[in-house]
């Protein structure tokens, strides 16, 4: 486990990722591969979290480039970001990144941010200009904490896709109603407010 420097963890170095001359994304190869490169001249260390290393020697044009695909599994504290190659049915994982996010710490400041304000207004000062109409939120607004979750895992795909020849994202989106699982069949209405 290997913490990266923009709040990801990188759960499994399988591979590296490769860029070609003129910085566009090449298959990622394995590490013993990407050293032999590094060793004989022929690549430059880009980046060092995950590491990238950039060809000199090659372009997308001369290469062979099979793609990869990228699955994001979204969730309250954690995002788990994957990247892999799917051959005949069967996937092989290539690089995976669990993002740790700040919902709560910044819920917390929130919360202190309120309180200042509150003893502000509850003050006597002389100069302060009264707010009172800027209370309007602007269409497709998000919780701050929901707008972190959705920001980082954005800016990460948009960064695997400088690195990797992305060809398709999946997202996966699951409701689980606990209530049907642990009763064990289907619940209607008031079935609902009874149980555990």
């Amino acid at each position: 486990s290997e913490q990266s420097d923009k709040g990801g963890k990188v759960l499994t170095d399988l591979h590296v990722f490769v860029l070609d001359r003129g910085g566009k994304p090449l298959q990622p190869c394995r590490p013993g591969r990407a050293r032999k490169l590094l060793k004989a001249g022929r690549a430059v260390v880009v980046r060092h979290t995950p590491f990238v290393i950039r060809l000199i020697d090659r372009t997308v044009a001369g290469s062979t480039v099979g793609g990869v695909e990228v699955g994001l599994d979204p969730g309250s504290r954690h995002t788990g970001i994957a990247v892999f190659t799917e051959r005949g049915g069967s996937r092989a994982g290539k690089y995976s990144i669990q993002l740790d996010h700040r919902g709560a710490a910044i819920r917390d400041k929130l919360t202190a941010r309120s309180s200042y304000r509150r003893g502000r207004r509850s003050r006597n000062l002389r100069y302060r200009a009264p707010r009172f109409r800027n209370r309007a939120r602007p269409e497709g607004w998000l919780a701050p904490s929901l707008r972190h979750r959705v920001d980082t895992t954005m800016s990460w795909t948009a960064r695997l896709r400088r690195w990797a020849p992305v060809r398709a994202v999946h997202v996966e989106r699951v409701a689980f109603d606990t209530h049907a699982l642990s009763a064990g069949r289907p619940l209607e209405g008031i079935e609902y407010q009874q149980g555990t």
